[in-house]
């Protein structure tokens, strides 16, 4: 998000109905709250939630911000029915800035449904852990059979279930958080739920290449890949080879 604002006035009221996280990339901007007024730049970011009138002022002028919005439902799973919150302001330190970083890496990769998913859970987590006093849906998350979910999680990718194509609606269909989900994989198996899904789909990968298999594109659509090259570009991360070396490496050799 860029704003090219260049002015020390405050703006007039600005009334969103979403919860968003607000993480600042260059330059910095004052916000104002109920009567209360923050510096937000590269070390301080914001939570705004729904309802709540904010006003605006670009003493510095114009900025790049990541702003995140935030369904209610997703909400209400990290950091659970909090009528208050206890700050909105996040302070951003070298780790979360990484994460930050991360994020948008990620989010050019392709891989929206699960690698950006997990980068997004963490970010979330850490901020959920400054803004809300008390105990949240975070604090609770080691309870319950955690081998049992995971081994539910790995039966749906390895079948395919049609809620497995994402990191939130197979949480949805498991009961838990995704939050939980993806702490419970890393936990019990010490690879995320991200890697044993590209495992998953790599397997198949090469058993469709072994086959013989000529269209890469469709390999890819089928496999759930955003593209041939984000199909390409999964596969050399892992084996260290292009899915074209590959057909050749596992081709019938003629005697």
């Amino acid at each position: 998000m860029t704003c090219q604002d260049d002015h020390a006035r405050w703006s007039e009221a600005e009334v969103r109905e979403d919860y968003r996280l607000v993480l600042v990339c260059r330059g910095r901007f004052r916000r104002r709250v109920a009567g209360a007024a923050a510096d937000i730049d590269s070390t301080m970011a914001y939570v705004g939630v729904p309802g709540e009138e904010e006003h605006f002022a670009h003493p510095a002028g114009g900025d790049d911000c990541t702003s995140i919005s935030l369904t209610p439902a997703l909400w209400h799973v990290m950091a659970g029915d909090v009528a208050r919150l206890a700050t909105q302001n996040v302070y951003v330190d070298a780790r979360l800035d990484l994460t930050h970083r991360r994020l948008l890496a990620t989010a050019r990769t392709g891989d929206v449904d699960y690698t950006l998913t997990e980068e997004l859970l963490g970010l979330l987590a850490t901020t959920v852990r400054q803004v809300v006093s008390g105990p949240t849906p975070l604090s609770a998350q080691a309870q319950g059979n955690q081998a049992a979910l995971v081994a539910a999680a790995r039966q749906a990718i390895t079948e395919g279930h049609p809620a497995s194509n994402g990191l939130l609606p197979l949480a949805e269909v498991l009961g838990v958080s995704p939050y939980r989900l993806s702490r419970s994989f890393s936990r019990e198996l010490g690879v995320s739920v991200t890697q044993y899904r590209n495992r998953v789909r790599i397997g198949r990968a090469l058993d469709r290449l072994e086959e013989g298999e000529n269209s890469l594109g469709a390999l890819a659509a089928d496999l759930g890949f955003a593209d041939q090259a984000h199909m390409s570009r999964t596969i050399r991360q892992y084996l260290g080879r292009t899915p074209t070396a590959l057909r050749r490496l596992l081709a019938p050799r003629t005697p």
